[in-house]
């Protein structure tokens, strides 16, 4: 397909999607899903501006969020879907939000100080934000490396809670997907063997 690549791995199927096509997949929004995650449904994706066709049975990656910069997820629902295969795509909804919040939440702070630091810099100086060509002014490396120093140190205790959240959903969801991938073998090997004895 033109509009979708599929990289196959980590129990599963990728299908990326490509932000060129965006219209003729939100065309097709009123297919990809209804407002619940029912069983060989998508999960809800109203608000994330776009929506896989109704016929995909992948997980589908959307367009960088403006606030977040991250790309949201949007988990296929299988039909069968076991309980354990269940709390793995939730637990990696809720990875996914968690993300979401903390990245949109961290670049609007990020924005409104680094304006705010540019301001005043400008302003002890007794310079314009723009000047009378209607370019806005800018400081200099040195000057802007200050700020991110500041930024950063201000935001340490904050980032190290972060990665640590961030380590233990993760490990999480890494032992569910070794617990998921172990059901599916037996299962295969119970068909198998059931297949064979008849």
């Amino acid at each position: 397909m033109a509009a979708t690549r599929a990289l196959w791995g980590g129990g599963g199927g990728w299908c990326w999607y490509r932000y060129r096509h965006r219209r003729r997949l939100l065309s097709s929004s009123s297919a990809g899903g209804g407002p619940t995650a029912e069983r060989g449904e998508r999960q809800e994706s109203a608000g994330l501006g776009f929506s896989p066709p109704a016929h995909s049975r992948n997980d589908w990656i959307g367009p960088p969020d403006k606030h977040s910069n991250l790309r949201p997820v949007i988990f296929y629902v299988p039909p069968e879907e076991s309980p354990l295969e269940r709390r793995l795509r939730e637990a990696r909804q809720e990875a996914q939000a968690c993300d979401q919040r903390f990245w949109a939440r961290h670049n609007r702070t990020f924005r409104q100080e680094k304006e705010e630091f540019i301001y005043s810099r400008l302003k002890a100086k007794g310079v314009e934000m723009r000047d009378e060509t209607g370019q806005k002014a800018t400081l200099n490396v040195e000057e802007m490396a200050d700020f991110y120093k500041d930024f950063l140190s201000k935001n340490f205790s904050k980032h190290m809670e972060y990665n640590r959240d961030w380590y233990k959903r993760n490990f999480t969801i890494t032992f569910l997907m070794g617990q998921v991938a172990l059901a599916r073998a037996l299962r295969r090997l119970r068909w198998k063997k059931k297949n064979v004895g008849n």
